[in-house]
């Protein structure tokens, strides 16, 4: 007998977790999206509502109803953000695709569609020289100041995410110990394993943050204040605040995020004349066309070099 559709969003974050390999940040996305779709199923008697019974009428409301949300941040209460709405609508299509992978009438996922994007995404990244400034601001006479060295020179090194980076262990860097430079496996979203490579400069402080350390905790980077009775190992968030930290030091105009080191390193390989195709290998995107969105960060390189070496100028 078929449940009412609120009743079936356990089930279909344990498949996203245990069946399709999501990563749990996703799937916790998934759970407080999803909250929201049943919340606007309560207001409107819907909440026994069968999947088999939810109609393209229903998926425009609620979409209305997104569109009319307040925005949390200060600086715009107009609603939530057309990239905000596609988030929740997302989550609604893959609830969707869950019944029917499970064999349940359902609206099909083809019914929701997307909002249009206003503008292009903009991709924030720093040059090299911003680069350097942010690499140098940690004073590294103490050993607070040696970590979070080697975490900016690991994030600009590999273009790992910051849950990656956080899920690291000390004996992942075990083969490490009498190199120069190093590489490793990790297993990065929908469970997607790839190589990262570590350059001898963060390989250097990453070494000399570990010779001081004098815990016996496993996390590759650890607090080192707040009570030992919670794990020593940092959070996501902890790491954000960090290179917030640095990049107000370092005096940078931009307000950098462990994804802005990511999106540097993808944008210095591409300048180097990297193809799209490798750098989607170094990132870890599933999809070259999440990776096409670094394109246009280089396309005045580009034109650049068409003028420099095919522009006319020795033609008669």
């Amino acid at each position: 007998m078929l449940k009412p559709l609120p009743h079936y969003l356990t089930d279909f974050l344990e498949y996203s977790e245990v069946e399709k390999g999501l990563s749990p940040t996703t799937v916790k996305n998934y759970s407080n999206f999803l909250r929201k779709f049943i919340i606007w199923l309560n207001k409107n008697n819907l909440k026994n509502i069968k999947p088999a019974d939810l109609t393209e009428d229903h998926i425009w409301k609620y979409r209305l109803w997104l569109s009319h949300l307040p925005n949390n941040t200060r600086r715009n209460m107009r609603g939530l953000n057309t990239s905000t709405q596609t988030r929740y609508l997302i989550a609604l299509r893959s609830f969707l695709a869950f019944f029917h992978e499970k064999n349940i009438p359902s609206l099909p996922t083809e019914k929701i569609k997307l909002p249009k994007e206003r503008s292009e995404r903009h991709v924030k990244f720093l040059e090299l020289e911003q680069i350097d400034k942010l690499l140098n601001a940690p004073k590294t006479k103490s050993i607070m100041g040696v970590r979070d060295r080697a975490i900016l020179e690991i994030l600009f090194s590999t273009g790992l995410r910051v849950q990656e980076l956080v899920s690291l262990d000390r004996k992942n860097l075990e083969g490490a110990k009498n190199k120069n430079d190093f590489e490793m496996s990790v297993v990065g979203k929908g469970n997607y394993p790839r190589t990262i490579y570590f350059s001898e400069r963060a390989l250097h402080w990453t070494k000399k943050y570990l010779s001081l350390r004098e815990d016996d905790d496993s996390a590759l980077f650890v607090r080192l204040k707040g009570p030992e009775s919670q794990s020593l190992r940092m959070t996501t968030r902890s790491i954000e605040l960090l290179v917030q930290k640095y990049a107000k030091i370092a005096g940078l105009s931009i307000l950098a995020t462990p994804h802005t080191l990511r999106h540097s390193f993808a944008t210095d390989l591409l300048n180097q004349g990297v193809d799209l195709r490798t750098v989607q290998e170094f990132l870890g995107h599933r999809n070259i066309a999440t990776t096409q969105v670094y394109t246009h960060v280089t396309s005045k390189r580009l034109r650049e070099i068409h003028r420099k070496y095919h522009g006319g100028k020795n033609l008669s």
